[in-house]
């Protein structure tokens, strides 16, 4: 749960953080940045701001910003009503976002599962995303990402968005944010 002033403050961060990696936003889009707090309450540890341009039964288009070591939890897009689940691609646009996936565990990896939800995360193959850097994440394929000590900025371009279906590896997630007054 997010106080709606929480949510102001972190609509204008966002805003400001896209406006420094070069990408303009209408009035009307800074206006409706989605805050995702995931339900936990800790928006700076856990969270995404998601700005989204499109999203039809065919394509979606969004910015992602994350606050500096902001973390988006493992999570899979799994089949919908007998389509194949979301398949996207991220390309970093400012900042160094840390990727982490399915596959051989990165030895060191620089991502860290935010203190206190460290039993929800399993997968650690580190990609290391710099501005430019892109990758694609197969459908049903279980991943979390972590921007760097300054933030990031992610473009993702993928098939049809139904983030309500999203599967979490942690329990406590909830995908709709809930706003309360203050």
């Amino acid at each position: 749960m997010i106080k709606r002033s929480e949510l102001k403050k972190a609509q204008r961060r966002a805003a400001e953080m896209l406006e420094l990696s070069g990408i303009v936003l209408t009035p009307q889009e800074r206006d409706s940045i989605e805050v995702a707090d995931f339900g936990l309450g800790e928006l700076e540890k856990t969270g995404l701001e998601i700005v989204t341009y499109i999203n039809t039964d065919r394509y979606c288009a969004k910015e992602l910003v994350l606050f500096p070591r902001q973390t988006c939890p493992e999570h899979r897009h799994p089949p919908v009503a007998g389509q194949p689940g979301k398949m996207e691609t991220f390309r970093c646009r400012w900042g160094k976002v840390w990727l982490c996936t399915e596959g051989e565990p990165t030895p060191e990896p620089k991502a860290r599962p935010p203190a206190g939800s460290e039993d929800y995360y399993t997968v650690f193959h580190e990609i290391e995303l710099n501005p430019g850097d892109q990758h694609t994440i197969p459908h049903d394929t279980l991943h979390w990402f972590q921007a760097g000590d300054e933030g990031a900025v992610v473009s993702e371009f993928s098939s049809t968005s139904r983030d309500e279906s999203d599967l979490f590896t942690d329990p406590r997630i909830e995908r709709t944010t809930q706003v309360t007054d203050g």
